[in-house]
Formats: C-alpha cells, sequence, structure tokens
C-alpha cells in the first residue's frame, strides 16, 4: 500500500491546492463586490490508523473560511439609499420569498415599486413607523416590512400649532372699545395685522388674520379672522365674527408678557385641527409694529422628493415641500459567531447551528454598529495577497504533482521487475 498511498495522498494534496486556487479566483473576480468577505482555504490532517511498524501516508481536509467579522474600507457616494455598516452587524433582507437574509451588501436603489432594492436583488427591510409598528422581536424577523416609498405617496398634514412672535409698539394709544377688531365694525382699528396660512386635514390652504389692538396700558387684543370671509375691500367686516379672541398683558418695564398673562389663543380651522397660536415671545417695546418670527405647521399635498437614513436607521421621507417625516425604522441582527454563517447566491448569509441564532437589535445600541448612509462598504479582498497565494498554491500544486509522477515512476520499477 505504500507506493498507492504515496499517490493518493500527493492527489490529496493536489486536490486541497486547487481549492486553495479556487478561494483565490472567487476574491479576485469579487474584488469589486460590495460588503463581499474575502475566503481563505485552511488545511487539516488526515492520518490512517496503522501499525507503528508499518508507516502509512494519510491526505489533507480544505476547510474554507471567510472572515465575516472583519471590517471592509467605506466607500461614500452620492445617494443616501447606498447604506453601509460601520461596525458589528448585518441589514435584512428578502428575495422572493418571505425568508430573510443577512447582508452587508447595502447598495440600494428603489425599484419601479418604490422598494429598496440591491445588487443582488435583494429588499431591505424595517420597521413601518407609519403603521405604529415599533416593536421589535429580538430573534425573530417578524413585524419586518420592505422599505419603499410607495405607501409615502401624496401627504397632506393640517395645521396644529403656531407661533408668531411680534413687537407691539409701547406708545401707541388706546382704541375705543366699539372700534376694537373683536367688534368686526366698518371702521374696526387696530395697531398691526398679520396673515398667516394655514392647512386644513386635505392640506387645503386656510389663510387667518391676525389683528392687534391696545385696549389699555400694557394690555392688547388679539383677534383671530378667517381671510376667506373678509369683505370685498379685504377687511372688515368680515361675514362671520372672530375664530377666537384673547387679551395680553405687558410687563410695563421690561416689556415681556407678563406672569398672568394668556401667552396664546385657539382656533379652529374649518375641515381641519384646533391650532394654536403661540405668542410667548412677543414684546412691548418702543418700536413699531415689526413681525419678528412666524412659524406654522402643516402642508399641502406633496410627493416624497428623498430618503434620508440616520445612524440609527430612522428612514424619513423629505417631501417636495420640506415637510420631513420618519417612515421606518431599519434593525440590524446579528448571530453570536458570524464566521461561520453560511453564505448564499446574491452575497447574503443565513444562520445555522455553528454561528447561532439571530439576534435583532437597533443600529447603534449594544454590541451593533451604526449605519452610515451614502456609503458602500468595500470588499475585504487585497490583490496583492491574492497574487501571492496565487504563486504560494502553485508552487505547491506543483510539488505534489512531482510527488505523484514519482510514485508512478516506482510502481514502474515495480512492475518492471516481474520482466
Amino acid at each position: 500500500m505504500g507506493l498507492y498511498g504515496i499517490m493518493t495522498t500527493s492527489v490529496s494534496g493536489m486536490s486541497a491546492q486547487a481549492d486553495r486556487m479556487g478561494t483565490v479566483a472567487d476574491n479576485i473576480a469579487n474584488i469589486n463586490t460590495t460588503g463581499y468577505r474575502r475566503a481563505t482555504a485552511e488545511f487539516s490532517t488526515l492520518v490512517p490508523e496503522a501499525r507503528v511498524v508499518q508507516y502509512q501516508p494519510g491526505s489533507v481536509e480544505t476547510h474554507v473560511r471567510r472572515n465575516v467579522e472583519e471590517q471592509g474600507e467605506l466607500a461614500y457616494t452620492r445617494s443616501a439609499t447606498d447604506l453601509a455598516i460601520k461596525g458589528n452587524g448585518f441589514m435584512l433582507v428578502r428575495g422572493a420569498t418571505e425568508v430573510p437574509y443577512l447582508t452587508r451588501a447595502g447598495s440600494f436603489v428603489p425599484n419601479s415599486a418604490g422598494e429598496l432594492v440591491n445588487a443582488g436583488g435583494f429588499k431591505l427591510l424595517g420597521y413601518n413607523l407609519l403603521s405604529g409598528n415599533l416593536s421589535s422581536i429580538v430573534n425573530s424577523a417578524a413585524g419586518l416590512e420592505v422599505v419603499g416609498t410607495a405607501n409615502l405617496g401624496l401627504r397632506a398634514a393640517a395645521s396644529t400649532q403656531a407661533k408668531l412672535q411680534v413687537n407691539l409698539p409701547s406708545t401707541a394709544t388706546a382704541t375705543l372699545a366699539a372700534d376694537l377688531p373683536s367688534t368686526n365694525a366698518a371702521g374696526a382699528e387696530y395697531i398691526g395685522k398679520t396673515s398667516m396660512v394655514t392647512y386644513d386635514s386635505l392640506g387645503e390652504r386656510v389663510v387667518v388674520d391676525v389683528y392687534t389692538a391696545k385696549t389699555a396700558a400694557n394690555t392688547w387684543e388679539v383677534s383671530v379672522y378667517n381671510n376667506s370671509q373678509a369683505s370685498s375691500t379685504g377687511g372688515f367686516p368680515y361675514s362671520a365674527g372672530p375664530m377666537a379672541t384673547t387679551s395680553l398683558s405687558f410687563d410695563g418695564t421690561s416689556g415681556q408678557l407678563a406672569s398672568s398673562s394668556s401667552s396664546s389663543v385657539s382656533i379652529n380651522i374649518p375641515n381641519g385641527s384646533t391650532m394654536q397660536i403661540d405668542f410667548t415671545r412677543s414684546t412691548q417695546l418702543a418700536a413699531d409694529y415689526i413681525v419678528q418670527a412666524a412659524e406654522v405647521n402643516g402642508n399641502s399635498p406633496a410627493k416624497v422628493e428623498r430618503l434620508d437614513i440616520s445612524s440609527d436607521g430612522i428612514v424619513s421621507a423629505v417631501y417636495e415641500n420640506g415637510v420631513r417625516v420618519d417612515a421606518y425604522k431599519i434593525p440590524l441582527a446579528n448571530v453570536t459567531s458570524p464566521n461561520n454563517l453560511t453564505l448564499l447566491s446574491g452575497n447574503v448569509f443565513i444562520p445555522n447551528n455553528d454561528s447561532g441564532d439571530m439576534q435583532i437589535g437597533v443600529a447603534g445600541a449594544a454590541s451593533l454598529g451604526s449605519l452610515v448612509s451614502g456609503a458602500l462598504e468595500r470588499p475585504t479582498v487585497d490583490l496583492a495577497t491574492e497574487l501571492t497565494t496565487m504563486v504560494e498554491a502553485q508552487r505547491s500544486y506543483t510539488a505534489n504533482s512531482k510527488v505523484f509522477q514519482t510514485g508512478a515512476e516506482l510502481m514502474d520499477v515495480l512492475v518492471n521487475l516481474k520482466r
């Protein structure tokens, strides 16, 4: 069995080096594959049982490993939906079935349905914040949905909050009670008027007129009217009385609102919500009526302009009118032994008994890394190392072939003894 064992062992050695060359070829072929993890061939001996007086050559066994935990360099791009992970963890994706996979290949782009799909054809998964889905199951992908813009569409929001910061002139004279804006008289007098655009529940614009008039020392009346009800001349009298009226009192020394004063007024927007106008930062100083700041929330219908993704995985839809809505939360997953994950086509992994079960968490929390938007993780392949390994494998393969050739020649010698 000695000569046969020599040839068997050398064939095993050539096979092992061929496997090593295969990992080199795989690495070089994927040198530009996002999130790819370099494959290496490790060898172990297979020793047959034999008597001590008779040596029996064994063989070599190949184990292909991938250092999945190794961090690849980040290459920055111009697309906000390109995602890289800085640290531990994997993004959750799915293909044609509902089975979740793990990946670090984050080259996501919207498809025709608005779903974020990477180069391998896998769709990004996340929790839908718009539906109130905030509960995550640590060891299951239950509740995850495909991240995309399909359900974001046109969106309108009713106005609920407004801020109006004005300066009311301390030198103004008081208006007679019969001429105050709250009377809605044709000759109503006022010191300042500010119109603000608000929105009803359908996103329709509703303009409100805010009038201020001095009623006494350090005291002012605020009256709010619906602009659509104004007279043909654009002012008083309105076809209906004020939407709301309140009184503001100021400290005669500091010019700030008095602690006992009302600081806001609430109005009901037609076909909308109750909106509160905040006057907290308004002043009464020796200056003209000046609008220092005016803010109103809510928006008219608009479509999604882009998606922004934060480091903790919040996907925000930014609409054409500048409104930002948090739509999804992208979780990260990890396993106890990432290097033992099973690799599948499309640069995705699935857990197995050796890797341990999948654990899902929030990006940036515990041992999980953070998401980097506008970046891709480069493969962990070094071309110089691969070419060096190629030369080593070639030399080792050649040496094993020489052993085989020598064993074959010795067999010829043995056979020729019969002659």
